[in-house]
């Protein structure tokens, strides 16, 4: 078979992308000391104006690395990180890899329950975290005890005079620097570690094929699913991120971290593919639109990794202050569709490319995105990467293709795709399929796809998230898209509950406009044009505000357990129910 007709996508690249890359060599540890002696003194990191050179980036992680080896961490040892986004974090993500040993990254906001559950999972003994939740983690109970808890206290990374003015009153402002010197009973500081001699060069290095990473995928239910990236994943997929912004000079990009580096998505696009870049990382702990449109002012990002809200909010908070968004040449978003509504005011104003992309925690996690071209397709999530396959299942039958232009379960395999889950062969084996033509094995996504013929891909719904009502399957996705053409309606999501009747129902809960009151069936009326009837939600109910992700992801989970418990309150629902000729579509 012609690359043509088994990859329709490379005839859509954008000028430059090149179809292959070489296979990934040396380790992520190699990438880093590449870029330290390419450009010594280019400016790594930046965080609240304090600057990090990548020679003195360097010389922090092989410090860090010393201690961590004096602490007793050794190969294949994994090693938990608690941290937003801060210099330290990514000194302790490669100090711990330059040992041969695994990080396992973790979200620092996390219940203690969340946390010790992980905790549980992956069997780290040697934690680096935020100040703010050790106490969670000595919390722990005794068969978890931490053998050493290194202490991060975020203010030492920034200037002085920011450190005052968060740590201290207004009234002890004129304290001496010596206020500020506190940590954690019964932790290694952090500025302990880093005061260790450099590590001897002859100190093992990891290999490419070695486990790098433990990320844990989001939204999970039930025990905790910690995908194990290698080294190999992790070079391939910043490659292919490199490769697919070919304009991108290195040694003079700017790349603003403002999505969590403790997710896939933030890890791969600040933590690798900006190091290996040579970019000026400019990190943010959580993200505030007038802090980033500070920094704006001076230096504005060259590359944007982010989620739709954060664009939307960026391009109102920069017209509300006057400050120019030009300069801002690409943008990739993820985790969630991206309208017109959002590019359209985006790229008027920066003049630059916003695309979007796609991919899972299990894929390092980028798999595609949309060319940075005037190609792009609006609606889809782009084009396989270079050497990324990928293919249209039947979701019962995984070996089966459906035929072309149809809908089905997309399944995937490249140089990002994991190997499997952390001390998980069972859930492994469930989500890999055999090749038809006995090449190797695919995995499968649990997205509902199409691809048309040009290769863009388009996300119709996850399998897990499908609702089945009296035999049918309902998107999800599909019902929220024509729930949020009503004009009271700002937001929704779409939920299946469970039914004695037809196993589901279908239920909406929508976010009304400000001074909209709720009127269930004037919502249902109007989507009854667009959708089939048994899609039609039995239910409409009015929530103040939809649960998210820390990357701005509606978890319909949540959405699900709190309808759930209110339903339980009030003695049972009150529901809408369907009109005669409804009720027998289900």
């Amino acid at each position: 078979m012609t690359d043509a007709a088994a990859r329709p996508w490379l005839a859509s690249y954008a000028p430059g992308v090149p179809h292959t890359l070489p296979a990934p060599d040396g380790s992520l540890i190699d990438l880093i000391h590449r870029t330290v002696e390419q450009y010594p003194d280019r400016p790594a990191l930046e965080f609240f104006g304090r600057v990090t050179s990548y020679a003195e980036l360097g010389e922090e992680i092989d410090r860090a690395a010393e201690g961590l080896r004096r602490l007793g961490v050794q190969a294949g040892d994994p090693v938990a990180i608690v941290l937003p986004n801060c210099p330290q974090h990514i000194v302790a993500f490669y100090a711990v890899l330059r040992l041969g040993a695994i990080v396992v990254e973790h979200n620092p906001l996390y219940t203690p329950r969340e946390l010790r559950h992980q905790f549980e999972d992956h069997g780290a003994r040697v934690v680096i975290a935020w100040d703010k939740v050790v106490r969670a983690i000595q919390d722990f109970p005794d068969d978890l005890a931490m053998r050493h808890i290194v202490s991060v206290d975020l203010t030492r990374a920034m200037p002085f005079a920011t450190r005052v003015a968060l740590r201290l009153p207004i009234a002890k402002a004129r304290e001496s620097r010596a206020a500020l010197t506190t940590s954690v009973q019964g932790t290694v500081p952090w500025r302990e570690l880093v005061a260790s001699d450099r590590i001897a060069p002859h100190i093992h290095a990891p290999r490419v094929g070695d486990v790098a990473l433990i990320q844990y995928t989001s939204g999970t239910t039930g025990s905790p699913k910690g995908a194990a990236l290698t080294h190999a994943n992790l070079l391939a997929n910043a490659a292919q991120a490199r490769a697919w912004v070919p304009d991108i000079e290195r040694g003079t990009s700017v790349v603003y971290a403002v999505l969590p580096m403790f997710h896939a998505y933030g890890l791969t696009l600040c933590l690798t593919f900006a190091m290996s870049m040579g970019s000026r990382l400019v990190l943010f702990p959580r993200f505030d639109p007038d802090l980033v449109l500070k920094v704006v002012k001076k230096h504005p990002p060259t590359f944007l990794p982010a989620v739709p809200p954060i664009y939307e909010r960026l391009t109102t908070a920069a017209a509300e202050q006057g400050v120019s968004l030009e300069g801002i040449s690409i943008a990739i978003s993820g985790a969630m569709p991206l309208s017109a509504s959002v590019v359209e005011p985006w790229e008027e104003k920066t003049g630059g490319y916003l695309v979007e992309g796609y991919g899972l925690s299990e894929c390092s996690p980028v798999l595609m995105a949309n060319p940075v071209a005037p190609t792009r397709k609006a609606g889809t999530v782009g084009l396989p990467l270079p050497d990324t396959e990928c293919r249209v299942v039947d979701p019962d039958a995984p070996t089966n293709d459906v035929p072309a232009g149809e809908r089905g379960e997309l399944v995937v395999r490249g140089p990002q795709v994991f190997g499997g889950y952390w001390n998980k062969p069972e859930e492994t084996a469930a989500v890999f399929v055999d090749d038809p033509a006995g090449g190797a094995p695919w995995f499968r996504t649990g997205d509902i796809v199409t691809i048309d013929d040009d290769g863009f891909v388009r996300i119709v719904d996850r399998i897990k998230e499908l609702i089945i009502t009296g035999g049918f399957n309902v998107a999800p996705s599909e019902v929220e898209d024509a729930i949020r053409q009503h004009p009271d309606v700002a937001d929704c999501a779409v939920v299946g509950m469970p039914d004695e009747r037809s196993g589901e129902e279908v239920v909406a809960a929508v976010v009304l406009q400000p001074g909209a009151t709720l009127d269930a069936e004037g919502i249902r009326a109007a989507v009854r044009d667009r959708l089939t009837p048994y899609k039609v939600p039995r239910r409409v109910v009015a929530v103040d505000d939809l649960p998210r992700s820390l990357i701005g992801k509606v978890i319909r989970r949540q959405v699900r357990e709190r309808l759930q418990a209110e339903s339980a309150q009030s003695g049972g629902p009150e529901a809408v129910r369907p009109e005669a000729g409804e009720a027998s579509a289900d």
